[in-house]
């Protein structure tokens, strides 16, 4: 994918400008602004592209899900993990590529305009390209401002900031939780545990699908044993990787190598070739 206004790998100043987390990059200062300018703009250097590669595959597992019959009227709904300002919901429901929100945010319109004029904008802006077949999706993500922004774009029909990490669904978040048949991960593979998604699998009554891309250089073994024991068995892709951004610096990619070995992965053409590559993770019941 071709990222506009991308420069090719960020520079060694910019990069030893993030924090790091077990040799990871972190951008923890975009995650939750008011608004995605920040975000797309520091993110084309990198070319952070797995949205892209997720759109068509969330768009075809959604409506396999919708069209499985499970004795409900309403159709299910889609949770997205670390939905940060909504992105994959954006993709899912709206006539709009990853390049092209690119180019929205780092536009020189974007840049002059206020946090709510934006907003306003936004608002506009999906709701021209809506599809005619959508899905409703939930999001949820630590990050409060983010989420804000991505309701008050129009992206999502409930936003929730609750972290499971360290405790249970609240009361409305449960009440969501009845409607989700899908969930859905691009983005916080590194961060998340399985004690997430057991707080969540204690909530949700629908059948239940997972679509999750994640980083090869965690384990998903912990989160797939918690699945599976909810009756939810977990394959991976066996098509290939789906690339995520470039590395920011040469620590980095070593970090990155090193961990996809350690969990008896083989970075050759993938990590080895300057990239982040993530692993399809897809559970259903009784697949």
């Amino acid at each position: 994918m071709v990222v506009p206004g991308a420069r090719g790998p960020v520079s060694r100043s910019q990069a030893r400008s993030q924090s790091r987390s077990l040799g990871k990059a972190r951008f923890d200062s975009i995650y939750d602004r008011p608004d995605p300018r920040s975000y797309f703009e520091r993110l084309a250097p990198l070319e952070y592209e797995i949205p892209h590669h997720a759109q068509e595959i969330f768009r075809r597992t959604a409506a396999a899900r919708a069209a499985l019959y499970d004795g409900r009227t309403e159709p299910p709904a889609v949770l997205d993990l670390c939905c940060s300002y909504g992105i994959n919901a954006a993709l899912l429901n709206h006539e709009v590529t990853l390049a092209e929100l690119y180019a929205h945010y780092t536009s020189d319109e974007a840049l002059g305009l206020t946090t709510d004029e934006l907003a306003r904008h936004d608002k506009e802006f999906y709701a021209e390209r809506r599809r005619p077949q959508t899905f409703p999706v939930y999001g949820l993500d630590i990050a409060g401002r983010a989420v804000d922004y991505a309701q008050r774009a129009g992206l999502l029909d409930g936003a929730f900031t609750e972290n499971l990490e360290q405790g249970l669904p609240g009361t409305e978040l449960r009440r969501a939780l009845d409607r989700v048949g899908l969930i859905t991960l691009t983005g916080g593979g590194s961060y998340l545990t399985e004690r997430t998604f057991t707080a969540l699998l204690g909530a949700i009554r629908r059948p239940l699908w997972v679509s999750a891309f994640v980083l090869r250089t965690v384990s998903y073994d912990p989160i797939a044993r918690v699945l599976a024991e909810h009756g939810l068995p977990t394959t991976a892709d066996p098509t290939g990787t789906y690339p995520q951004r470039l590395f920011t610096d040469d620590e980095e990619q070593r970090y990155a190598i090193e961990a996809v070995r350690a969990l008896g992965g083989d970075p050759a053409g993938r990590e080895e070739a300057g990239r982040f590559h993530t692993t399809l993770y897809e559970s259903r019941r009784g697949r």
